[in-house]
Order: structure tokens, then sequence, then C-alpha cells
């Protein structure tokens, strides 16, 4: 009888709910519903991203897809043009047409053969509306239309066809056809520097509404091609386009050319809500967006998240009742714990707290501590090794904008500095030059000395640079064998004194070849803000064309670009 008393008295005591070890055992089995309510939230979360992900992936590819074959699609149509001026009955007849001289009969002749052929290849493709051939003065002489209406040309063709450069004209809605077109022509040369007149091609955008439905994914997407201004141009819905009509808000017209790529969400030209997003057409001020319907597209997305409120609605109510319950016995003896663990939330890891049992709390609060130590040693290492990480990336930097072989600025830190000048320069009213450098005959050098000996002819440029251009010039490697200096608060006239004293300094050098002591000489084209541009591309042209004459003109010689805007005053006098 004794025997079993005890043993029922232990039973108890190792059974008691005031017991450590079994409030623990609890608190472990409500912590297995925990994770339960983490996974499931987690699960949502990570779903609910993938299908965004998925989404904007979609639209990004789509757009992207789509704006591409666009660009093609009016290169290939200009490169058609271009070849169509060389053909065989244009070289052959053009003489005559284009000739005052020319008999009226034979003049008449030239012109039908020319229409004929220009009808043949209005059979061929679908998007031709007409193909034009223009004189200087815009005048018609030879349509494949059977009357001839006065062409809707671009602003300035005139410039841009004595430029040789295509023309490329800006969409319109065509009278006699009703369809929205585009005007692109080629200038028809005779000799190199000739321009008899213009071959202008009528487009309609039939091929691109095409294409459009093709990217469309079975009407998943819905695709448009608009222009800047928010006019339709095609869409992969079965639109009739009576009219050009602007379909999109200035507000999200802004912010889908401003925020490229992005996907964006708002009221589409039908009212519905979308997501959609818009790559830019490459060289053109036209836009392929991509929308996809809001309630559609997260429909998935909204009922799992209602699921997901649900369960964990459920779940955190019952640890709640369960944690109150079980949190009467054991915040008491954690509250010490409690404080401390406030303290290292807090960010002071200078907590020690007393152990003043063996007990579970006790070692709990030893292991605290341990934990407390650990931290405080962790956050010493974290420090040293931000620390480190900081120099590291003060190096990455340097070398993320420099080039490694000649030591100067690369090409990408080049672009964004000289964006920065010039709009320094603009506010400020300050003149800059910027010099343009070629290597003469860089490809003869490497033939004959090899690369190694190419590589010390740049490091040696990069060195000459460094010394013979002032602490506030900036000096880059453009690419290959060019380099760009750009020269702020000096003119044009500084400019090239500049490039000539640097041309100079190089041929005075002596380069050590395989054994051999060769000199280089450079090729400079010069251009300066604000004569030769307001932009970086501007100015870059006009230095590289002034690099070409230099290069045509015997090489080893420095060129100031040419003012466009004197031309042009010039032409306004007149």
């Amino acid at each position: 009888m004794a025997s079993d008393a005890q043993s029922k008295t232990q039973f108890f005591q190792i059974s008691r709910l005031d017991s450590i070890k079994t409030k623990i055992i609890v608190f472990a089995l409500l912590a297995t519903v925990i994770p339960t309510v983490i996974m499931g939230w987690v699960s949502y979360v990570q779903n609910r991203n993938f299908l965004s992900d998925n989404i904007k992936q979609e639209l990004r590819v789509v757009t992207a897809q789509t704006s591409r074959e666009v660009a093609l699609w009016l290169q290939r149509k200009l490169n058609d043009a271009r070849t169509y001026t060389v053909s065989d009955t244009v070289l052959k007849y053009r003489e005559k047409v284009f000739s005052a001289d020319t008999p009226h009969i034979e003049k008449v002749d030239a012109q039908r053969r020319i229409r004929d052929y220009f009808r043949s290849l209005l059979g061929k493709f679908e998007e031709y509306e007409e193909l034009i051939l223009l004189d200087l003065s815009g005048k018609t002489l030879a349509t494949s239309a059977k009357k001839a209406i006065p062409l809707k040309m671009p602003e300035k063709w005139l410039e841009t066809a004595r430029s040789d450069e295509p023309i490329v004209g800006k969409p319109y809605l065509d009278q006699s056809s009703q369809v929205p077109v585009l005007v692109i022509a080629t200038p028809i040369l005779a000799g190199r520097n000739r321009i008899l007149g213009v071959l202008a091609i009528k487009l309609n955008f039939k091929a691109m509404g095409l294409m459009l439905e093709s990217y469309a994914r079975g009407g998943a997407v819905d695709l448009q091609l608009i222009t800047k201004e928010g006019i339709l141009l095609v869409s992969s819905l079965p639109i009739p386009m009576k009219t050009l009509r602007k379909i999109m808000i200035d507000k999200n017209l802004d912010r889908l050319f401003s925020e490229e790529g992005v996907p964006l969400k708002y009221i589409g030209y039908q009212g519905k809500a979308v997501v959609g997003t818009l790559n830019q057409v490459k060289d053109l001020d036209w836009g392929v967006v991509a929308e996809k319907d809001r309630q559609q597209a997260y429909a998935e997305i909204i009922r799992l998240r209602n699921l997901t409120l649900g369960l964990f609605a459920g779940v955190l109510l019952l640890i709640g009742l369960c944690a109150y319950l079980l949190g009467l016995s054991i915040v008491r003896p954690l509250a010490r714990l409690t404080k401390g663990a406030d303290k290292v939330s807090a960010g002071d890891l200078e907590v020690d707290l007393p152990v003043l049992s063996r007990s579970e709390v006790g070692y709990l609060t030893q292991v605290f501590n341990q934990m407390v130590a650990r931290l405080r040693k962790g956050r010493e290492q974290l420090a040293a090794a931000n620390e480190a990480l900081t120099d590291k990336n003060k190096e990455l930097e340097i070398l993320s904008i420099t080039d490694s072989l000649t030591g100067l600025y690369n090409r990408k830190h080049l672009m964004e500095s000289l964006s920065g000048e010039i709009g320094r320069a603009s506010r400020y009213e300050h003149p800059f030059a910027l010099l343009i450098i070629d290597i003469d005959h860089f490809k003869k050098f490497n033939d004959t000395y090899g690369h190694l000996a190419g590589d010390e002819v740049l490091r040696k440029m990069g060195n000459l640079f460094q010394k013979s251009i002032r602490s506030c010039d900036y000096a880059a490697r453009y690419g290959g064998e060019e380099f760009i200096i750009v020269m702020p608060e000096i003119g044009q006239d500084e400019g090239v004194k500049a490039a000539e004293r640097i041309r100079g300094s190089l041929a005075r050098e002596k380069i050590d070849a395989n054994g051999h002591s060769v000199t280089v000489t450079i090729s400079v084209g010069v251009a300066s803000f604000p004569e030769h541009g307001e932009d970086a591309q501007g100015i870059i042209s006009k230095a590289d064309a002034a690099l070409y004459q230099a290069k045509r003109r015997g090489r080893d010689r420095v060129v100031l670009a040419s003012s466009g805007r004197k031309k042009k005053r010039k032409k306004a006098a007149q």
C-alpha cells in the first residue's frame, strides 16, 4: 500500500500543470500551429508575388518583342525604299523624269514605266498604299495612284533628303483611303553628292495590326501602338479606325512613357481597370502598350488572399485563447527574460541577467546570456566587416567608372558626366569644348606590331591626356581607339588650340613597338557648346563628323565642326 501511494505521488508531481517542463511541452504543441499559419501566409505571399511577377514579365516581354518588331518592320520598309531607288527601272529612267531638257514624249514614257513599276510593287505588299516619285520642290512626277494627290510630306524633309538620311513622317488619316498612314521616303542620288528627288512610300498599318494580333497571345493581352500624344495607330483588337483618336489621358500617358517597362495600374480606353506597360519603339515617338484586365489577372490572387486571411484569423483566435490561459502561469517566471529581451531588441547588448536557480528558467537565462554575448561579438565582427565592405565598395566604384587599360574614365561615366556638364553650362550660360580623338591607322599598327604594342599605345594616350589637360578637364575612352576630352569654360577656338597642342605632344612621343621606336598620329574633331548642339548626342555627333573630315583630309590634323546654326540663319535670311 505504501509503495502504491508513493508511485501515485510521483505521478502527480511529474504531471503537475505548474511544471515548467509541462508548460514547455504544451507550448511546443501550440508552436506546431504557428508555423502552419506562417507557412500559409508565406505561401499566399509567394503565390501572389509569383503571379504578379508573371504578369509583369509577360507584359514586359510582349511589349519588348513587339516594339522591336515594329522598329524592324519600319527599318525593312526604309531599306526596301532605298532598294527601289537603285532598281533597274528607276536607274534607267530617272534622268529623263527629273531632267527639264527631256523631250515631252520621252518624259511621259519614262513616267509611265516608273508608274508601272510602282504598281507592280503595290500588288506585292499589302501595307503599300501608294509609291510616289517627287522632285525637290515636292511635285509628284510619278505615282502608283490613278490620280496624283499632293502628298503630306514631313517637315524639313528636303533638308533630311539632302543629308542622305531616311525620311519618316508622322502618322495621319489618309482622306482617300480613310485609313491611318505613314509616309517614308529616301533620296534618289545621282553620283555621290547630287540629289535628284525622293522616292516616297505611303504605308498603312495592316501589317502592324497582324503583328500585334500574333503577339497578343490569343487575346490574353491587348496590344496597342500609340504615339507620344496618346493617339492610337493600331490595336490587336478589331477596332474600326475611321479617325485617329486619343485613347489615353495625359496623366497615364506621361507615366507610361516616363516609367518605361514598369507595369502600371490605370483605367484603359475601354473603361476597364487594367494593368499595363509601355515599351518605346526605337528612334520613334511611338510606344507599344500591353494591357491586361486587372480583375481577370488578379482573380486567383484575390481568392487565395481571402482563403489565407480566413485561415489566419481562425488560427490566430485559437492561439490567442491558448496563449492567454498559459500566460497566466508562464509570464511571471519569464518576466525578467522578457525585460532583458526588450533591451536587446532595442539594441542594448550589455544585458547580463543573474542566474538565480538551476531550474528550467535558470538554464534558459544562462542560454539567453550566452546568446547576448554571441550577438555582442557578432555585432563587433559585423562592424569590422562593414568597414571592410565600405572600402571594397569604394574600390569597385572606381573600377566601374574607369577604363582598365588606359586609366581614363569609361564611356558610361562619360555620358553621365557630359549630361551633367551640359546642364551646368546651360544653367550658367558658360561654353565648353568637346574633342573626339582617333588614332590614325591603328588597325594597321596592330597588324604590324601586334596587339600588345597597340595596348601600349592606348596606355601612352591615357598618360598623355592626363598630363596635357587641366585639372577641371575630363578625359575618357569612348571606345576602341577613340577618346573624348571635355574642356569646360573654353570656346571652340581655345578647344582647337588645345587639340593642336595634344596632337603635337603625341607626335613627339616615341613608342617602343617590339624593339622599334615608332610614332603615332591622331585626328581630332572639335565641337563646342552651345554652337554645335544642346545635348550630348548632338555635340558628339558634330565632333564625330569633324573627325571624319579630318580623316578624309589626310589624318594627323584637327578639324572644327561646322556650325549648323549659322547655316539655318543664312537660309532664313535668304
